[in-house]
């Protein structure tokens, strides 16, 4: 039987595990492309029989030999826990866990590369790295856009650029979103007039989990809006120039709390340090909470010898169905506050 050792590797990503530049306050950085093949319906319009020849043609293509190593999964074959995990991991949409035919992904080993088939669009393109690395991300999913588009003819228009099953994806059909550590800038309530500021210059705020989410953990999503008109360099530009300004504000509100009221500070981050050591039952919510707490502490050396990138992973770890799959069973509200204070514990403790 696989320990939970090797369970909890098996589950982590790239972006997890990683750190790279502005780890401090940049968890991951994200493109995503939205491509449709040319002559056939868009999904929301699409039979069974439509479906299955994107799947049948993306396969064709992954089948022969790329430098990427993209596999393709079918959905339908995956557990309803195992696509849980996924939507954990940022490796699929909640929309594209759902039960559907003809439904399938296409992962690199390490999952840095990532193709959702048949969601809202026939295809959608992504690649996740750890800190502040857009152009990187970029110039990579450019290169898995370039490999399909060579096999594939994808639905463009000279006027409109790709097409898209919503409009206002058409153009690029580029996201580039940043995931953003912003606790200081919550301690010292300015948070909501930054992000306040970042949504007048066009850019669109978002939760951990996408539109229509929650910030837990003080976790923000920051991703462009216009994807038509500007090119999708001129698009990461824009968003890269504001989320290091962003950036900047969390530092200095860091600066700040450590200037005024490190007493109040220390004592905050080291009693989420002790009920995080000790608990044997916590919330998802307030476990978030205490996280974001210990990995301010990290930042700012209040906390010495603890790798910051274990917020990341625990930020996916200690979710009801990352647990659930940890212990290769269905558990209830009540085990899995039990299980994920174990699981803290163990990870805490052992650092």
């Amino acid at each position: 039987m696989m320990s939970w050792t090797n369970k909890i590797n098996n589950t982590l990503n790239k972006w997890m595990k990683g750190a790279g530049p502005d780890s401090d306050a940049v968890i991951s950085s994200r493109i995503r492309l939205a491509r449709n093949l040319d002559n056939l319906p868009f999904p929301n319009n699409a039979s069974e029989e439509d479906a299955q020849k994107v799947v049948k043609r993306v396969e064709k293509v992954l089948n022969k030999d790329d430098e990427f190593g993209l596999k393709l999964l079918e959905l339908e074959s995956i557990p309803t826990l195992e696509r849980e995990v996924m939507v954990e991991k940022h490796l699929i949409s909640p929309q594209h866990a759902k039960p559907g035919a003809y439904k399938a992904l296409s992962l690199t080993d390490d999952e840095s590369i990532s193709v959702m088939v048949n969601e809202e669009d026939h295809l959608r393109m992504q690649v996740l790295v750890p800190g502040l690395q857009l152009e990187d991300a970029w110039e990579l999913a450019n290169r898995v856009d370039d490999f399909l588009e060579s096999e594939l003819n994808f639905a463009f228009n000279e006027k409109y650029g790709y097409l898209t099953a919503c409009p206002t994806n058409a153009g690029t059909g580029m996201r580039a979103s940043v995931m953003l550590h912003l606790p200081a800038l919550s301690l010292t309530r300015r948070i909501n007039e930054v992000l306040r500021a970042t949504s007048q210059l066009g850019l669109a705020v978002r939760g951990l989990y996408g539109e229509g989410t929650e910030a837990l953990g003080n976790i923000y999503q920051i991703s462009n809006q216009v994807t038509l008109g500007p090119t999708e360099e001129e698009i990461i530009e824009n968003l890269q120039g504001v989320i290091k300004q962003v950036i900047e504000q969390e530092r200095s509100a860091q600066k700040m709390l450590m200037k005024r009221s490190k007493l109040d500070l220390t004592d905050t981050v080291f009693r989420a340090y002790g009920i995080l050591k000790n608990a044997y039952k916590i919330s998802s919510k307030e476990a978030m909470k205490l996280l974001s707490d210990v990995r301010l502490g990290i930042n700012l050396g209040i906390i010495e010898d603890i790798p910051a990138n274990l917020f990341n992973e625990l930020m996916v770890l200690i979710s009801a169905p990352a647990l659930q799959r940890l212990e290769g069973r269905e558990l209830s509200p009540e085990e899995s506050d039990e299980k994920r204070a174990e699981l803290i514990r163990m990870r805490v403790n052992n650092k």
